[in-house]
């Protein structure tokens, strides 16, 4: 007989131990490699976002950029992959109200001005937040300014891409985090959680760092450190899941 004692088998002397079965020998399949698609990397948009629709979107998926511009996510996507659905305010068409029918889509992708426009020389490059979206204390904002404006933004965007993807869907956004009013404001943990409560699940976190050196016009102290990476956040909207009825009494 054998029996248990503290997790370990003890066997019983003078019983017979009963035999087990032999398993059958499993083989290993796959193909032994390191070329692997990685989470972080020092690399330009173009480089790595090839590595992410690779694993998050199926060939044929029909895919809105609702942020487009000139289009350097897709610089070397093979253009056969998925059917693009480009659009951004620019073009007429704004991410937090879109043309689409719901449950249209297979992938969305998010890449809106991601840091507020204080004034002065600073963020250069980041003033089309405020000249294409007109939120930073507006009324598309409901009066936020600053980093709650650009939060606004996301939010508003992610309901509309929750509305227009279909089941199992992808939604690909691209963040950074900032320093607002001299304090962290960890955009990328924002989103995830406003976004959970929408229903996404966070499948996917990528990190990229920039190869050059970030500037500033003006710099009297160092505070905090200057961020240099951004992140590509991958989100799923999954398949509701089937209610089981409960048995009644006159089921039973």
């Amino acid at each position: 007989m054998i029996t248990e004692t503290y997790g370990l088998p003890v066997i019983t002397p003078g019983k017979a131990t009963p035999t087990k079965a032999k398993k059958t020998e499993r083989v290993a399949s796959g193909v032994a490699t390191n070329e692997l698609i990685h989470s972080a990397y020092m690399c330009n948009n173009d480089e790595l976002f090839p590595h992410i629709v690779q694993l998050y979107v199926p060939q044929g998926a029909r895919v809105a950029d609702v942020t487009y511009g000139t289009g350097v996510f897709w610089r070397n996507v093979p253009r056969d992959h998925c059917e693009l659905v480009p659009s951004d305010v620019a073009s007429g068409t704004d991410c937090r109200a879109l043309p689409y029918e719901d449950s249209s889509f297979d992938g969305v992708v998010l890449d809106p001005p991601y840091m507020h426009t204080p004034g002065g020389t600073a963020h250069q490059g980041h003033q089309n937040f405020e000249a294409y979206y007109r939120n930073n204390g507006g009324e598309a904002a409901g009066g936020k300014k600053y980093h709650e404006a650009v939060l606004d933004l996301y939010f508003q965007a992610g309901k509309e891409a929750w509305r227009v993807l279909k089941d199992n869907g992808v939604f690909i956004v691209k963040c950074q985090d900032e320093v607002c009013a001299n304090k962290q404001r960890l955009t990328h943990v924002e989103l995830i959680n406003e976004y959970a409560s929408y229903g996404f699940v966070c499948e996917d976190l990528f990190v990229i760092v920039r190869k050059g050196k970030p500037g500033v016009s003006r710099m009297i102290k160092q505070v905090h450190a200057r961020k240099n990476h951004s992140y590509f956040l991958v989100f799923i909207k999954p398949r509701p899941k089937r209610q089981t009825r409960k048995k009644t009494p006159q089921m039973v």
